[in-house]
């Protein structure tokens, strides 16, 4: 039986975990026709305030791939209708899994245009936070921009990567370009910055915080300085890396061997979420008062 690295409320998941459902690569059946009422009505409330709130703080690119692959039509969407128009855009498919994965099923997917979604949503009570990504999540934030050829070249490029990283021992390393580009990444220059990385789109408050708090810093994309960064994963990032464009991200990673990358950076010390240094390109130095307040669990103004 597949041991779970975070226990699922989900009974659909539960059962096809209990009756030796899931695959050797941790997939399993979306069983779209058992999402309740309930749950659907919760994919409405989420979309409905989270479009609210972004407004036209995302890239163009986003709202494109909302529309053309239907995840604007309402309720949680069936991977049954929605993967085949994915698939003919970039050859990318969503995977239904039973939760957070292991590293190297995860890379594979990746590699291979699969990307892994957590079948369960969020309770009301998760509204604004959630131990894993739901597939409100993996879904809003992380499917229209697979629908973007230069975004999913890179994303099969990263899964290849990270088994790669695996080998070298940089997991760590890898993991943080994921975090400060696909979950968090921000694109564009001062004054005109969008959102693109998914843990924001998906995020009622951090669509907002992260382009127009004066808390964090910005900083113009660098490989080696993201994989020395520190990030947070209980709050809001402290530091965003911004991209110019999605050549530009596919371009240097794809373009470039990681292997004395990973060499170099084996000299360098761990650079703190929250601080500048020399060399770097900064768009905005962040004043860090909302870290230092104590964030959003102490009741921080979101400044």
């Amino acid at each position: 039986m597949v041991e779970l690295r975070v226990p699922t409320s989900d009974p659909v998941v539960q059962r096809q975990v209990e009756q030796g459902k899931v695959n050797d690569d941790y997939s399993i059946d979306q069983c779209w026709d058992e999402y309740t009422s309930g749950e659907h009505e919760m994919w409405e409330k989420l979309y409905k305030r989270q479009t609210g709130m972004l407004g036209g703080r995302a890239c163009d690119e986003f709202y494109d791939g909302l529309k053309q692959l239907g995840i604007d039509k309402g309720g949680i969407p069936d991977f049954r209708e929605l993967n085949p128009k994915l698939e003919a855009l970039t050859g990318w498919n969503l995977v239904p899994v039973p939760g957070l994965i292991p590293d190297e099923p995860f890379f594979t997917h990746l590699a291979n245009r699969r990307f892994p979604v957590g079948r369960f949503i969020r309770k009301p009570e998760e509204m604004d936070y959630l131990q894993e990504p739901d597939i409100f999540h993996d879904v809003f934030g992380h499917a229209p921009l697979l629908a973007l050829p230069e975004f999913g070249d890179y994303m099969a490029a990263y899964g290849r990567g990270g088994l790669r990283a695996m080998e070298f021992g940089t997991l760590e390393n890898i993991t943080r370009l994921y975090w400060y580009t696909v979950e968090f990444g921000l694109i564009g220059k001062p004054g005109d910055m969008k959102i693109y990385g998914a843990g924001i789109v998906s995020s009622y408050a951090e669509s907002v915080f992260s382009l127009e708090a004066r808390s964090p810093n910005r900083i113009a994309f660098d490989i080696p300085r993201i994989m020395k960064t520190e990030y947070r994963y209980d709050d809001f990032q402290q530091t965003y890396f911004v991209i110019d464009s999605f050549k530009q991200l596919l371009d240097e990673t794809t373009g470039q061997d990681f292997a004395p990358i990973y060499e170099r950076i084996k000299q360098m010390e761990d650079i703190p979420a929250s601080k500048t240094r020399d060399g770097d390109t900064v768009y905005q130095e962040g004043t860090q008062e909302y870290a230092e307040a104590g964030g959003r669990w102490e009741d921080a103004p979101q400044v």
